[in-house]
């Protein structure tokens, strides 16, 4: 496997280092950034300032008005944008319009592409990815889905009907787009299951109820509460092929999980650079901080847990980069890099004592950021679980 970075990329790499620290550091105190996420204005003044950098969703095709990197090539630069949680918002490449981005180029017909993946690549538009739902509905168990889609009976057969409930929807509020996923048990067109549907979140029917109060505090629009209530949409809102939702949901579900990874590495890198600034500059005892063992010890931890999730993920981006589906891979990935960055600021925390917690430093809420991640995209506990099931067919190496 060849870990070296090419020029261009390199080049990018250190374009979204200086963009990072002189453009979006400096707004990191702005109070439009809010609990649930920035405000729409911040959120495309922030776009401006990338897309003037030619910075703009790295992860999108040229074609659609990208940069057409590669996986490895986003590992880089997502990496790098994520030193700061504002700015893979700036740049486009933050959850869930990343993933949805990455879903509607490889599935969505040319007609869906430039309706819905032209705007949401310039940044112009958010979008929400409307799977998960409160029990006993589909949640880490997607099989478990309860919103249904039925043909319309009264004489327009094409359009579907969509009913349930969704929740922790991320980015709801403001979209401009959802991906709905719902059960058509059966369907002429294709085979019982799942299917995914394209609907301005204008359509009626589409209520936001709430906006739920979470740990985490950067996805614009936060997570939502939303019924569906006799949503109506025409057979050309289907994506893809009816009845192919699921398999469609771990197409997007494969990359989003290491793209998460690339980002909170970033943040897992600039708590741990305070960390390491603070335990150079403050003494006790006689000496350093950083001079203790107790203390070195953990920033010495630190730097291998950095290192091990950045070789998981250059690795599964190689995967990705073959044209595998990468899903095993994924979901070691997500176990180990959700971890150990986990622990990485929460490291940080202790070795800034009492600075750690209060929002002196970012670091506070970089521990409030990448908690959740653990959970979402599937918890760890379903990952190792997924994990040994290969293991006991005898299909891990």
């Amino acid at each position: 496997m060849d870990f070296s970075i090419p020029d261009d990329v390199l080049e990018l790499q250190e374009r979204t280092r200086r963009f990072v620290h002189d453009e979006i550091i400096p707004r990191e105190a702005d109070p439009r950034q809010g609990a649930h996420g920035p405000s729409e204005e911040f959120r495309r003044e922030l776009i401006g300032l990338a897309r003037a950098q030619g910075l703009l969703s790295p992860h999108v095709g040229r074609e659609w008005g990208g940069l057409g990197l590669d996986h490895r090539g986003v590992a880089v630069v997502f990496e790098a944008a994520g030193y700061s949680p504002l700015a893979p918002i700036a740049m486009n490449c933050f959850a869930p319009d990343e993933a949805n981005m990455h879903l509607l180029e490889k599935v969505a017909d040319e007609r869906q592409k430039e309706q819905w993946l032209r705007p949401l690549a310039a940044g112009a538009m958010r979008s929400c990815f409307m799977m998960t739902e409160p029990a006993p509905g589909a949640g880490a168990d997607p099989s478990m889905l309860k919103t249904t889609a039925r043909r319309a009976n009264d004489g327009n057969y094409g359009d579907f009907i969509i009913d349930g409930e969704k929740w922790l929807i991320t980015g709801a509020v403001g979209a401009g787009l959802a991906i709905i996923m719902a059960r058509n048990d059966s369907d002429a067109l294709g085979p019982a299951g799942a299917t995914m549907f394209l609907a301005p979140m204008d359509t009626p029917g589409i209520h936001v109820e709430r906006v739920l109060d979470t740990l985490d505090q950067y996805m614009a629009g936060g997570h939502g509460v939303v019924r569906l209530d006799g949503v109506r949409v025409p057979e050309t809102a289907v994506l893809g092929r009816v009845g192919e939702g699921f398999r469609y949901a771990q197409a997007r579900l494969a990359p989003a999980r290491l793209t998460h990874c690339m980002r909170w590495l970033g943040a897992a890198r600039r708590a741990h650079d305070i960390a390491a600034d603070y335990a150079r500059r403050r003494t006790a005892f006689g000496k350093p901080l950083g001079e203790h063992e107790g203390v070195g010890f953990m920033l010495a931890d630190n730097e291998m847990d950095l290192h091990t999730c950045r070789m998981v993920i250059w690795h599964t981006a190689w995967v990705l980069d073959q044209g595998r589906h990468g899903r095993h891979e994924s979901s070691m990935a997500k176990v180990i890099c959700s971890e150990a960055i986990w622990r990485v600021v929460d490291r940080s925390m202790q070795v800034l004592g009492g600075l750690g917690i209060t929002d002196d430093t970012i670091v506070a809420k970089l521990f409030r950021e990448v908690r959740p991640f653990r959970i979402y995209d599937g918890p760890s506990e379903v990952h190792r679980w997924s994990i040994a099931q290969r293991v006991l067919r005898g299909g891990a190496r």
